[in-house]
């Protein structure tokens, strides 16, 4: 039996980069991926592929920021299978570069909804449901070197808070779980280091595929501390 045969994995950002490949990955270990994004047609390539692997995946084409969408993706996954074995959260917003001074208003407010405020609702959502499964795990990505650089105000300070509270969410639970924990890749060929880094050699960067493949397999041996932050 494979090693995450019938667990339930959720994935946002499916659609490409980092979500893309760990939901092949996960797929490949034997779990069912609901995988979430906002295009329709990448995400029907995705099940494509899963399914060419033998996998299965459901199919869930949202934006993250819509939180009437979420309680009803809760309310689905609770009347489906009324648990949540593994939460990976990989979507993320990229906002323009720009020093803090002219960072603007819809770019800050944007980066803020989807690199902080979905990380609460996420955990809103479906902590119920992570808290019905055993050995339930939540992953969040994280970028812990953007926090302080130089033109990346917007993004790194967005993502610095939801580390700060994915941090206090692994505290609440860290005696009875579900275990969280933070994952912190290198630098990889995404649309999110393109836009901040155009022109770079991404030969040089982090197969996406590898990235997965080692944050797969953290998640099988499931000895992730909680509140640790794991660099890939």
């Amino acid at each position: 039996m494979s090693e995450l045969e019938g667990r339930i994995a959720l994935v946002t950002g499916a659609t490409r980069g980092l979500g893309h490949a760990v939901s092949r990955a996960l797929a490949a270990k034997g779990a069912h991926v609901v995988a979430l994004g906002r295009t329709q047609g990448a995400l029907e390539e995705l099940d494509d592929a899963i399914s060419a692997a033998g996998g299965a995946a459901t199919l869930t084409p949202l934006d993250i920021r819509d939180d009437p969408a979420l309680e009803r993706l809760g309310a689905a996954l609770n009347e489906r299978w009324g648990l949540l074995d593994l939460l990976v959260h990989c979507a993320a917003e990229a906002a323009p570069m720009a020093p803090a001074e002219h960072i603007a208003a819809s770019d800050l407010d944007k980066a803020i909804a989807v690199d902080f405020r979905a990380v609460q609702r996420l955990i809103r959502v479906l902590h119920p449901l992570l808290k019905a499964a055993p050995a339930a795990q939540a992953v969040f990505v994280d970028d812990p070197d953007a926090a302080g650089a130089a033109f990346l105000g917007a993004y790194g300070a967005a993502k610095a808070a939801a580390r700060a509270l994915v941090l206090s969410y692994a505290a609440e639970q860290a005696r009875r779980g579900p275990r969280i924990w933070l994952a912190a890749p290198p630098p990889m060929p995404t649309a999110v280091r393109a836009r901040f880094r155009p022109g770079e050699d991404r030969a040089t960067l982090a197969p996406t595929v590898d990235v997965a493949e080692r944050l797969v397999a953290r998640i099988v041996a499931g000895e992730a501390a909680p509140g640790e932050t794991f660099r890939l």
